[in-house]
């Protein structure tokens, strides 16, 4: 499978196509688009990538997007999931307005279609197994065969197509199909199933019916009663549009036209709602909004913002046969994105004591600190220095190698926005070796970071004041997987979950303009990389996600 890395390489085929039935007035200027999730899951990045396209065709050009639930299997659908879905569109910046539909809508209208085929000899009721059905199919070299219930008169199909209606036969007992043709190269136009009895419970329509429509008979009607103009699919559709046209070829209604592209696939990433569900309902991660999850709940709780999303889709452009995409570029865009609008904050998220013996007691002073070097708009803040302070324990090296230029005995370093230190010793417990502070000396004329002789310093390293530090629990995220394709090679794609995808620290401080600091809040750890505030924090502890590292991968990837 080919891997995209370059912005923007995929062809805007389906605005071509608009554009041609613009030109010649196909649907008389009408662009009418939908996007048709089933409330089963919860939404992900692949969706994202078809939110995008849906609504932003019908904004580009001046026409309508549907959002409409094919809630055609109660057995797998909840309302949390209608909610949830719901929710991520808003977020994702789209609005279907007043056009919400469902394909529980237009349940007895479906119905009366199936009728309308039965009547015309298109549609028979089939007592045979599921499994039964399987084996008459046939497979992709050999023909199927017709079942022996396909000749049932339509006098007899009418009334068994009632009866099942009706609540008279248990779950399996018959089922509706089409009158296909079973030796069509086509598997999906072998006297396709359009109805199934099913005793569950709908969240919508209650236990009013015990039959319900398959996905692949609602999709194309339901397009059609709305008005929909071009009908956009991924690729997994494609070998379906021919069952869809049939379907309304014989019922003689409105044709949209059904378009198919490439499903977003990620390196890194699972993207089958199926595996999804595994992975939650298996404890691999804690539920559909985890951090890790490719989920678009998800990525909003880990702090990527609907812009760097919507940016993401644009780049990777529309295809007509299937890529991967580097998660690297998903990365750069959220990382590009919170550049600008993400303010920058000091935080230690492994923290060593240090203590400036030279500088007085009980004093606390302020320091004007930049939030935002991309947007002087966001101006500045305070923030305290005082005698202790925490910095990062790998900011400090007792024996340094070549290159390491932070602090260590005997060296000067600058603290960001603050003054120059020199290390004079390290205090060590004396059980473990541990170093547990160290004990420098400032200047105090280099007040600010600056130095009045003009000496050089080679390490500027951020702090915050122990006195004043907010403590804070940060999680460190990394890839849920541990292979670039988990999924290939016949291999359990939980095989290669990565056991260090998600890093605890429970003990992390950060400078005290973060109290009180909302859940959703994004800000860049100044050395560290972009996190945001859980809606698991507290009054007493912040919660930070890790978004993404400041480390830009992509660009590499990009120049090479």
């Amino acid at each position: 499978m080919e891997t995209t890395t370059e912005k923007n390489t995929a062809s805007n085929f389906i605005r071509d196509i608009i554009n041609e039935d613009m030109r010649t007035n196909k649907y008389g200027g009408r662009v009418h688009t939908r996007f048709p999730p089933e409330p089963n899951g919860y939404l992900h990045i692949g969706h994202a990538k078809s939110i995008c396209l849906n609504f932003g065709l019908a904004a580009e050009y001046g026409g309508l997007c549907n959002l409409r639930f094919d809630d055609t299997n109660p057995s797998k659908e909840e309302v949390e999931y209608v909610e949830s879905i719901k929710e991520d569109v808003r977020w994702l910046g789209f609005d279907w307005q007043d056009r919400l539909f469902y394909a529980s809508d237009y349940f007895e209208q479906l119905y009366e279609y199936a009728t309308t085929l039965i009547k015309k000899g298109k549609a028979y009721v089939d007592s045979l197994t599921a499994d039964q059905i399987r084996e008459y199919r046939g497979t992709l070299t050999e023909p199927g065969k017709e079942s022996p219930y396909r000749t049932r008169s339509i006098e007899e199909n009418l009334d068994l197509f009632q009866r099942m209606r009706a609540g008279e036969f248990e779950n399996g007992a018959h089922v509706l199909r089409a009158k296909g043709d079973m030796a069509s190269g086509n598997l999906n136009m072998r006297d396709s199933v359009m109805y199934r009895i099913l005793r569950a419970s709908h969240h919508r329509t209650g236990d009013k019916w015990c039959i319900y429509p398959m996905y692949d008979f609602t999709h194309g009607q339901s397009d059609s009663l709305e008005g929909i103009t071009h009908s956009i699919c991924t690729l997994e559709f494609e070998d379906h549009r021919p069952l869809y046209n049939w379907y309304l070829d014989q019922l003689e209604i409105y044709h949209p036209q059904q378009i198919e592209f490439a499903r977003l696939n990620l390196t890194y990433t699972v993207l089958s709602k199926r595996k999804l569900i595994e992975l939650v309902n298996g404890n691999h991660v804690n539920g559909w909004s985890d951090p890790r999850m490719p989920t678009i709940s998800g990525l909003r709780r880990r702090g990527y913002t609907p812009e760097a999303i919507r940016n993401f889709c644009e780049r990777i452009g529309l295809a007509k046969n299937d890529s991967t995409i580097d998660l690297a570029l998903l990365e750069f865009c959220v990382r590009e994105d919170l550049n600008k609008r993400a303010a920058r904050v000091m935080a230690v998220l492994h923290p060593l004591k240090v203590i400036i013996d030279n500088y007085p007691e009980g004093q606390v002073e302020q320091l004007e600190a930049i939030n935002n070097p991309e947007d002087p708009s966001m101006g500045t803040r305070q923030v305290p220095f005082s005698r202790e302070l925490y910095i990062e324990q790998d900011d400090f090296r007792e024996d340094p190698p070549k290159k390491f230029y932070r602090l260590a005995p005997g060296r000067e370093v600058r603290l960001r926005y603050g003054y120059y230190i020199t290390c004079t010793h390290a205090v060590k417990d004396k059980q473990t070796g541990e170093i547990t502070e160290l004990h420098c000396t400032y200047d105090p004329a280099t007040r600010g970071g600056g130095s009045p002789d003009g000496r050089k310093i080679k390490a500027t390293l951020h702090w915050v004041s122990a006195a004043q530090a907010i403590p804070a629990e940060v999680r460190l995220y990394d890839h849920l997987f541990n292979k670039p394709n988990p999924g290939v090679d016949g291999v359990d794609y939980k095989n290669n979950l990565n056991p260090a995808s998600l890093e605890i620290l429970p003990t992390c401080w950060v400078e005290p303009s973060l109290a009180g600091a909302p859940a959703g809040s994004r800000y860049q750890f100044e050395r560290q990389g972009y996190f945001c505030v859980d809606p698991d924090s507290s009054a007493g502890k912040l919660v930070f996600n890790r978004t993404v590292q400041l480390r830009d991968s992509w660009a590499k990837i990009a120049d090479n």
